[in-house]
Formats: structure tokens, sequence, C-alpha cells
């Protein structure tokens, strides 16, 4: 799933292993999540948009969506 988390998290200069400690994930799922490897669980794409203060839909996309009528 296309995602801008390492852009956000390059904005707050946060390393990977930082992100990963605030979410409770490790360094490698942070990893898997930037390089789109692995889409996050529904709970922590949330816990990811509140820890950005954005909506999930403003950091993943998702490519199954229908478009707005």
């Amino acid at each position: 799933m296309k995602n801008r988390l390492k852009l956000l998290r390059v904005e707050r200069n946060w390393t990977q292993a930082e992100l990963g400690d605030q979410l409770g994930v490790s360094r490698q799922a942070v990893i898997a999540l930037e390089t789109e490897k692995h889409d996050p669980s529904l709970d922590l794409a949330y816990r990811i948009a509140a820890l950005f203060g954005r909506p999930v839909e403003e950091i993943f996309e998702n490519p199954h969506a229908l478009p707005p009528a």
C-alpha cells in the first residue's frame, strides 16, 4: 500500500527505530511499511495517523478504494 510514512518520519527527524518505539513495533516493521512490503493492520494504521495528527487517508493510499461519486 502506497504511503507517506517515510516522508512524515523524516520531517520529524526520527529514525526508523524511534518511530517503531513510539508505535510499539520493531524497526524492521517500520522498514517493511516504508518500503510497501507489508500493509499495516487497521489498528496500526490508526496509531500511525494519531501519532502524526493526520487522517489515515492522508498517510495511506488504498488502491482498492472506489472513486468518489
